[in-house]
């Protein structure tokens, strides 16, 4: 089974409640899992590999708790998800946290780098 599989089940955009805890620096996260896709098969052994699954989930949840509340409060929400269940493959969520430039990863952390996905991926649409 190969890493990203394990860290797809830990990136979905639809978690129930969010923690309140800092997060890692998406720059250092990109650069952890881009390390464990090198070790491939090998990844598995790594203690990284539930370590960036958990990030992963708990960004997803912030960004989602912060999403809800803006709602909750009347304030513009930053991404609009279908109803339903929603989820990122663990490629194509590699591929849209590479997207965002380096400069930027470096300095925020990963439930504004998963929000920035999740705004790409589900805009608000405008009536």
């Amino acid at each position: 089974m190969h890493w990203t599989v394990l860290l797809a089940a830990g990136v979905v955009a639809a978690w129930p409640a969010a923690a309140s805890a800092q997060t890692m620096n998406a720059e250092v996260f990109y650069q952890k899992a881009l390390a464990l896709q090198k070790k491939g098969p090998m990844a598995l052994f790594s203690g990284d590999v539930k370590l960036l699954m958990k990030e992963g989930k708990a960004a997803g949840e912030r960004a989602r708790a912060h999403r809800v509340t803006a709602q909750r409060e009347g304030r513009p929400v930053r991404y609009c998800p279908p109803p339903g269940k929603q989820s990122l493959g663990s490629t194509e969520f590699m591929k849209r946290l590479g997207a965002i430039p380096q400069t930027d990863r470096a300095r925020i952390d990963m439930t504004e780098a998963m929000t920035r996905i999740l705004v790409i991926k589900f805009p608000c649409l405008k009536s």
